[in-house]
């Protein structure tokens, strides 16, 4: 499968574009599709009738039941003609005996009313798989993802039904008006069914005239569906993107090269130096590991080896301690020879070892299932004890003085902030507005502990109020959405909405106190 010759945007696509892309397919090729469609079917279906002229009904039945065989045709076409190989009828025909072998029996029994067989088709089709390894892979291919192809299913089922009815309509439409008055519902009643299986045999017709046409499409678009899902999982859109880019460096390297030789200045060649004619002969005498070095110097290497050991046996390279400590006597030597006076046999000493490791895992297992219990059984108080202990966690945090450009460390506002925002609201509403959102803000922060940065929006905020006492709830969202009015909407509130809140702060310190 060669990716660079796709004849479609390979990118993750919702199912139902997926679809779309698998019915401009289809309509791209409809007819090779109809065509070889048409070739394998129509003969099959006229061999059919003519053997169960008397069960027209079975004809019907068994062209129904032979669709997933008839459906490979089309999806080796389309599975071909995606990348730039489209197949000619006859290449199509010739390929249709070798597309029935692989797991037909399965095709047509236990997999025959699976919702999901246009998805699953191109798994064993086209990939070749079968047994375990087919279902590991439709089981990874399908993972949520088969409501698509099941829907395809249903609806594709009321297309045909649709178009079946249709054709029939305007069969009945093309009926003479002579011949229909001459028709009754006490004459069909009264017909037998040998005078009626002309018009069973039409109806079968007109069903197989509507699956050649439904059909392809319906491959078409299990196709794409099974193309997006691989898209998906395997990143084919990224893998082309890096192809391109690949073969664009590649194309600009070799400019780049034949530039770079014209650009590079004459120098002399940096050959090797020539060997002399006679060369000097390799000293032979070369030394040991352990040979005597620098012999003609203050230091030899022998006296720098007996300095190197006296250093390392002095302190701190070499300290010698003693430790003295009680422990068990260990058994001397003749003890540890003798043998006991009484041996275990083989099988019962094999028994014991193993009635010992069943014990073992019978213990480890009701530990295991008891700590399971009791976590279960205390899983509320342990729920409620560790939502007691997170409060705690977060005072260790120092919680951010500066949030959305405001000061709100208790250092910038007055003990009677509040006051001096009811004497502000006259000249300035923003600035007082403005200091009583900071003295909210500060109460969160050193009564309450929420643990606020600088990066907290005020929708934040308000949901990290949620877990505080209701009356401070209300109160942090009517003052929150003033604000964010007058912030960022340049809405001044009323006066009396403002003369509200500041009358219920007090209130609410009250209510504090007394829940403390």
């Amino acid at each position: 499968m060669h990716l660079s010759k796709v004849q479609a945007v390979l990118r993750p696509r919702t199912t139902w574009e997926a679809m779309d892309l698998g019915i401009l397919l289809a309509r791209r090729h409809a007819g090779l599709l109809m065509g070889t469609w048409a070739l394998v079917t129509l003969p099959v279906f006229a061999l059919l009738s003519l053997l169960l002229w008397q069960h027209p009904s079975a004809v019907a039945l068994m062209m129904w039941w032979l669709k997933p065989a008839f459906e490979r045709l089309p999806l080796h076409i389309l599975s071909r003609a995606l990348f730039a190989d489209t197949p000619t009828v006859v290449e199509s025909l010739k390929a249709f005996p070798k597309l029935l072998k692989p797991q037909l029996l399965a095709s047509l029994t236990w997999r025959r009313l699976s919702l999901i067989r246009s998805f699953n088709m191109p798994v064993q089709q086209l990939e070749g798989l079968a047994g375990s390894t087919r279902q590991q892979r439709i089981l990874t291919l399908g993972k949520q993802y088969t409501s698509a192809p099941t829907w395809l299913t249903v609806i594709g089922l009321h297309i045909e039904m649709a178009l079946w009815l249709g054709m029939l309509a305007l069969l009945y439409l093309l009926i003479p008006a002579q011949l229909q008055t001459d028709w009754s519902w006490h004459k069909l009643l009264e017909s037998t069914q040998h005078d009626w299986l002309w018009a069973e045999h039409l109806s079968n017709t007109l069903y197989v005239l509507a699956l050649m046409i439904w059909e392809p499409i319906y491959v078409a678009c299990g196709f794409t569906l099974y193309l997006n899902r691989r898209t998906e999982l395997e990143a084919w859109d990224i893998e082309l993107v890096f192809r391109n880019l690949a073969q664009r460096l590649q194309r600009g390297a070799v400019i780049l090269f034949v530039l770079g030789c014209f650009l590079l200045p004459i120098t002399e060649p940096a050959w090797a130096q020539p060997i002399a004619a006679h060369p000097t002969e390799l000293n032979t005498d070369e030394l040991g590991p352990t040979d005597p070095r620098l012999l003609k110097q203050l230091l030899n290497s022998e006296q720098a080896q007996q300095s190197i050991s006296q250093l390392l046996e002095q302190p701190p390279f070499h300290n010698h301690k003693i430790v003295q400590s009680w422990r068990f006597g260990e058994p001397s030597e003749v003890q540890a020879k003798k043998e006991p006076a009484f041996k275990l046999p083989a099988w019962l000493k094999h028994l014991l070892e193993s009635a010992s490791f069943i014990v073992q895992i019978l213990l480890w297992s009701g530990f295991i299932l008891i700590s399971a219990y009791l976590l279960w059984r205390y899983r509320e108080w342990l729920r409620t004890f560790s939502q007691k202990l997170l409060p705690n966690k977060q005072r260790q945090q120092a919680p951010s003085q500066t949030l959305f450009g405001l000061e709100v460390s208790s250092d910038s506002l007055a003990k009677d902030w509040l006051t001096q925002a009811e004497k502000l609201w006259a000249s300035d509403p923003r600035g007082a507005l403005s200091l009583l959102y900071r003295g909210l803000l500060n109460h969160l922060l050193d009564v309450h502990h929420l643990p606020l940065t600088d990066a907290h929006t005020e929708g934040e905020v308000l949901l990290m109020a949620q877990q505080l006492a209701q009356p401070l709830q209300l109160y942090s969202m009517q003052l929150t959405t003033l604000w964010q009015d007058l912030a960022w909407g340049h809405r001044l509130p009323a006066q009396a909405q403002f003369i509200a809140l500041c009358e219920q702060w007090p209130q609410l310190q009250t209510l504090e106190k007394v829940d403390d």
